[in-house]
């Protein structure tokens, strides 16, 4: 039990891994030039989502985790970290720390790629119709919260991946943390949030490499642009923008 256990978690800590290392450094990001290396670790992870998806070693790692938290294990931390890095992006400058983009492109990067992002998830969400571990509907797979999680991470990555790389690749903690949580509130299997996470990554880096709308300003005067969580019945990212 404590075997899979501990797989599952090296698959949940791939990603955090290689963006600390600097030899993986590399094979993610390459100067500024988009190319297919930096999507081989998203594909490994969305590739093992797939091919874990209804086995069961699945169903197992689901069972021995709440063997090992409890059957009543809950914590909603979750719905918050996953927009963790949202506080980064913005707050690296005033820690001295320079980024790619002003604040009204990183809000751009950041609303273009989690609705492209949404978009995926929420399609295969509703294609896959996999039953939650808790039962509670059928939209298991992939994970939002995770594949949220994991594309603001990205976004956070790239903005400062020049400036301080320790700084880039900690919202990849808060990412893993995420997902870890998802399965240890039996909201997903192990499947669902390497899918999340894979999805999640490439979208993201996707993204920041392509930073849609490089030109746009909005008026002569400085433009203050922010994205928030909204966070209650619902959630969801909200959109700031004020001369």
């Amino acid at each position: 039990m404590k075997t899979k256990i501990i797989i599952a978690l090296l698959l949940l800590l791939t990603l955090k891994g290689n963006a600390q290392q600097k030899d993986s450094i590399s094979l993610l990001l390459k100067g500024d030039k988009l190319t297919y290396k930096q999507f081989v670790i998203p594909a490994v992870l969305i590739s093992g989502g797939l091919l874990m998806k209804n086995t069961s070693m699945n169903s197992n790692l689901q069972n021995d985790f709440r063997k090992v938290l409890g059957q009543d294990f809950h914590n909603k931390i979750d719905n918050y970290i996953q927009y963790e890095a949202l506080l980064q992006i913005y707050g690296g400058r005033y820690l001295g720390l320079k980024p790619k983009h002003d604040v009204l492109h990183q809000t751009i990067n950041i609303a273009i790629s989690n609705a492209i992002m949404g978009g995926i998830v929420t399609s295969m969400k509703y294609s896959f119709k996999e039953l939650r571990p808790d039962a509670s509907d059928e939209l298991s797979f992939p994970s939002g919260h995770t594949a949220t999680a994991f594309t603001n991470a990205s976004v956070l990555f790239y903005e400062y991946k020049d400036a301080n790389i320790w700084y880039a690749s900690s919202g990849y903690l808060f990412a893993t943390a995420t997902g870890f949580l998802r399965i240890a509130n039996n909201k997903h299997y192990t499947s669902d949030v390497l899918a999340g996470a894979g999805i999640g990554t490439a979208v993201g880096l996707a993204v920041s490499y392509w930073s849609p709308f490089k030109s746009v300003t909005l008026g002569k005067n400085k433009t203050h642009a922010f994205i928030y969580p909204q966070i209650g019945t619902n959630y969801g990212i909200g959109l700031l923008l004020k001369n």
